[in-house]
């Protein structure tokens, strides 16, 4: 079976809530020598978003959206595994603190951040979902953390990131972190908009500019 067949199930695996499905081609993608990351940003990945756009529009709800989550976090703990064969780092790259913003209840985008985070050496302080902005500058505060990484999957919960970012810069903190936006909706041009110091558009996208970010904070 070809490659983009089996993206293709796992796509609609996602999309159909089907968590048997789900893992069999995630299996299927492991035998067939897919990356594991391509499996998981071009098959599950975008019937999450599919699924996440039809619940902005009022055309899904909640239980078909942690229906999906679900469903994607089965297909990545059997993927999982073919990640962290990549390697762990035996020193430290730096300290992340990530988490899902306030009134947002998704995760994956972010569980898969911070799994590279770790496979590169990272610390990674996973804050959660639904998180507040108080919650990430303690957490920031508390870890003396490197990067914070803001994640939002609906267009509606993505003023939390500029939250976040305006109570760092009250609290007079704001430089002392890199604050990093993500998520389906997010844009360069949001990130531009509320200040934030980067924006990537995947997951492997964000740790490389993390992973640049911390070799250019040591060398200076």
């Amino acid at each position: 079976m070809g490659e983009s067949e089996i993206l293709a199930k796992l796509k609609q695996a996602v999309i159909g809530l089907d968590q048997e499905a789900a893992v069999a081609a995630a299996k299927e993608a492991i035998t067939a020598g897919m990356a594991p990351l391509k499996a998981i940003e071009e098959g599950l990945q975008p019937g999450v978003e599919i699924i996440g756009d039809k619940f902005d529009k009022l055309e899904c709800f909640l239980p078909e959206l942690i229906g999906s989550a679900k469903v994607f976090r089965a297909a990545v703990d059997v993927l999982e595994p073919e990640i962290a064969k990549l390697g762990v780092a035996k020193h430290t790259s730096g300290i992340a603190v990530i988490g899902t913003v306030k009134g947002d209840i998704h995760k994956i985008g972010k569980d898969i951040v911070v799994l590279l985070l770790k496979t590169r050496g990272f610390e990674v302080h996973d804050l959660g979902e639904d998180v507040p902005a108080s919650e990430f500058l303690k957490a920031a505060e508390n870890f003396d953390a490197d990067i914070v990484g803001l994640s939002a999957l609906l267009n509606t919960t993505m003023p939390a990131q500029q939250d976040v970012i305006n109570l760092f810069k009250e609290q007079g903190v704001r430089e002392k972190y890199k604050l990093m936006v993500g998520g389906a909706p997010v844009t360069q041009e949001w990130a531009d908009e509320i200040g934030a110091d980067a924006y990537a558009k995947t997951a492997e996208e964000g740790v490389s500019i993390a992973l640049t970010y911390m070799s250019k904070k040591i060398t200076t």
